[in-house]
């Protein structure tokens, strides 16, 4: 029977042993987990830190890119806008010349006198005048004189703008 006690605490001490080195290796194993855990939320951290910072470049390069491109279509634009001015301005120049040549071929057409000749003598004085303005002034001088004219007469040119309302409008119903 005392054989069999101690038998039995050799098996106590065992378990107990047991139970301590499971334990032991329990906690290492947490701890080993736990540093492990550590080290792979540093890792997203630091990669989380470099995507942020690689999306802040890319956005900023968009940004430079969009900039650019909206600074080189407005210089489009204006070079654009500045041909069509340049080349209306050069069509208009055209039609003062050709009213200039209508003038000339006029007046080596009509008679020299009598009443029909006076009245062909003053249109192609009319065509003349016109066909240099034309081609001096331009359709930018034009624009110049006509805002001239109407901040020296508001009034009249009120009445006219009233006037060619009206005269649209009728058009316009028919």
């Amino acid at each position: 029977m005392a054989n069999t006690q101690t038998h039995d605490k050799g098996k106590e001490k065992t378990g107990e042993s047991m139970a301590s080195t499971a334990q032991e290796f329990g906690h290492a194993a947490a701890d080993k987990a736990k540093e492990f855990g550590q080290a792979a939320a540093d890792k997203a951290k630091d990669f989380g830190h470099a995507a942020a910072d690689k999306a802040k470049d890319v956005g900023s390069s968009m940004m430079d890119k969009g900039s650019d491109f909206a600074s080189q279509a407005t210089q489009g634009a204006r070079k654009f806008a500045e041909n069509v001015g340049e080349k209306a301005d050069t069509g208009v120049s055209a039609v003062g010349s050709t009213m200039r040549g209508w003038a000339d071929s006029l007046r080596e057409n009509a008679p020299d006198s009598g009443i029909l000749g006076s009245a062909t003598g003053q249109v192609a004085d009319t065509l003349r005048t016109t066909g240099r303005y034309l081609e001096k002034q331009g359709l930018s001088g034009m624009g110049e004189d006509l805002t001239s004219v109407i901040r020296r007469n508001p009034v009249p040119a009120l009445l006219v703008a009233v006037g060619l309302g009206f005269l649209l409008a009728r058009a316009s119903r028919s």
